[in-house]
């Protein structure tokens, strides 16, 4: 890729003399990169990782999973459930307060229940098979359900079902919040937020963690810093200098082509925080011509080379970050099949591509692929893309734009030439994709879903037969014809596994495994 040559060439041979010992920092203040702008501070509005890893910051959550993916209590103090599991009755633990002072009450939580699961596809389901979500009193909170829904507490605690206060949670779950009360272990200081700059963040003096050893998202979420601040750095090579020199103490993703520098360099450590990683997907507008011609976009499956795509964000380390031959569900979780996968495993073929897009029916329309200037793994890949997309006969317009400008573009329905927009290239976590119940990039509910808004009936049918199986072999089996469907409908192309490394100072400790980065627990020693 162009941008590794112009890397070779100047940028990393320079990065020697800036990586100077730096001046001791005061353990108070974490200084902290983040992998893009935070344009939009509200992780229900948007699916944006950076908004989610805000959002874990600021609020917390009834329950959280644990490493291994367990839904453990978090503002609960635990639940009751009926013998036969149609009412689910939590109870809050005593202390909790927002970052006002305002005790938390059950009224608050079932208000941001109710608005975070018009967004999100298990929240969603949840509360489809709830009768009603009641405040029994200011301490507990009961769903009466219409059948049985056992994993509850996992929807709750794995899904960013942040809890706000309920004038908060009242907005609509289609407009961005503009108050950040928290109920989290960090303060957003809304005032010194400068979206392409900055962030900034303040202990959150009315939580009281958990007394547990803090486990993913679960277990005690202590605050060790007075203050974290995010500093918005789109150059690779600038971010990876003030990681050296020590003016920053942790740099989310850092560039693949810096990394082996960085392994090498004193008081650096690089590791992968994210056992699942991340499936990296091309994402089409399913409303709008010319991808909402499932013919086309079938016709594009023989020719996605994942390989190309892993090598064009690794380079020489694609063989130990990333992974090909990845499906419509996370490789290596319970649900991952061979089902159709000989279509994406299979040689690719080019002139088969050409051949079955001129039978799709495709007009020569323009194809508007969105890319981020300041994600340089998906821009390369998005340059990956545009190549094939073109060579495959697509007529492509390549647009590029940072991070929170695409988000904010993403989210408008009307068609390309009136500020919406064709295709653009993502990475979702891998506990995302695990299963068919929490993956985005298979609901097929319209204009209610992710998006791209992509309408399969018989995907939904198929989600909510899931659901409803008795045991894992049925799920299994269920998920084999989802994936089989998929290669019909084509929400979405996989473009691999993704395993993206972390790089922070050496002198912190507690950084905690997970598919986002988290700032409790962190210490400077």
């Amino acid at each position: 890729m162009k941008r590794r040559d112009v890397l070779k060439t100047g940028a990393v041979a320079g990065l020697a003399g800036l990586a100077r010992p730096a001046l001791a920092q005061g353990s108070r203040v974490l200084r902290f990169v983040p992998q893009a702008n935070l344009s939009s501070p509200d992780p229900i509005w948007t699916t944006a990782t950076v908004a989610f890893i805000h959002g874990y910051m600021i609020w917390d959550t009834l329950y959280g999973l644990d490493e291994k993916l367990m839904p453990q209590p978090q503002m609960a103090a635990g639940h009751e459930e009926s013998a036969d599991g149609l009412t689910f009755t939590i109870t809050l633990r005593e202390g909790l307060k927002f970052s006002d002072g305002v005790p938390v009450r059950a009224a608050d939580c079932v208000q941001s229940i109710i608005r975070w699961s018009k967004r999100n596809p298990m929240g969603g389901t949840l509360m489809a098979r709830c009768n009603e979500l009641v405040a029994l009193d200011d301490k507990r909170l009961q769903f009466r359900m219409k059948k049985r829904f056992p994993i509850t507490a996992y929807v709750l605690g794995g899904e960013g079902c942040f809890i706000m206060p309920e004038r908060v949670a009242k907005t609509d779950a289609f407009t961005m919040v503009t108050e950040y009360v928290g109920s989290g272990p960090y303060t957003f200081l809304r005032d010194e937020w400068v979206s392409g700059a900055s962030a900034a963040y303040a202990r959150n003096a009315a939580y009281v963690p958990r007394q547990e050893a803090p486990s993913m998202w679960s277990g005690g979420k202590v605050a060790n810093f007075d203050r974290v601040e995010w500093k918005i750095m789109p150059d690779p090579a600038t971010a990876s200098a003030a990681l050296q020199r020590g003016e920053i103490d942790w740099w989310e993703n850092p560039l693949p082509d810096l990394v082996p520098q960085l392994r090498k360099a004193p008081g650096i450590k690089t590791e992968v925080l994210d056992p699942l990683g991340a499936l990296g997907v091309v994402r089409f507008n399913h409303l709008h011509p010319p991808f909402d011609n499932p013919k086309l976009r079938r016709a594009l499956i023989p020719g996605i080379d994942q390989n190309e795509c892993l090598l064009a964000n690794y380079g020489d380390l694609a063989g130990e970050l990333g992974r090909a031959g990845a499906g419509f569900f996370t490789a290596g979780s319970p649900y991952a099949n061979n089902a159709g996968m000989e279509a994406l495993n299979g040689k690719r073929d080019m002139a088969l591509v050409r051949k079955l897009v001129a039978e799709s029916g495709y007009k020569g329309e323009e194809v508007l692929l969105m890319s981020p200037t300041d994600q340089p793994g998906l821009q390369a890949t998005c340059q990956v893309v545009a190549d094939y997309f073109k060579k495959a006969g697509l007529n492509v317009a390549y647009t590029s734009m940072d991070w929170g400008t695409l988000i904010a573009r993403r989210a408008k329905k009307e068609p390309p030439a009136q500020g919406g927009w064709s295709v653009f290239c993502t990475t979702w976590a891998g506990l995302a994709t695990a299963n068919p119940g929490s993956s985005q990039i298979l609901r097929g509910n319209g204009v209610d879903g992710w998006f791209g808004w992509a309408t399969m009936p018989k995907m939904e049918a198929l989600r909510d037969q899931w659901f409803d199986a008795p045991d894992l072999a049925a799920q299994q089996e269920i998920t084999k014809a989802m994936q089989l469907q998929a290669f019909e409908d084509v929400p979405v192309l996989p473009t691999g596994m993704y395993f993206s490394p972390t790089a922070y100072r050496s002198n912190l400790t507690g950084v905690i495994k997970s598919g986002v980065a988290l700032m409790w627990g962190v210490k400077r020693v």
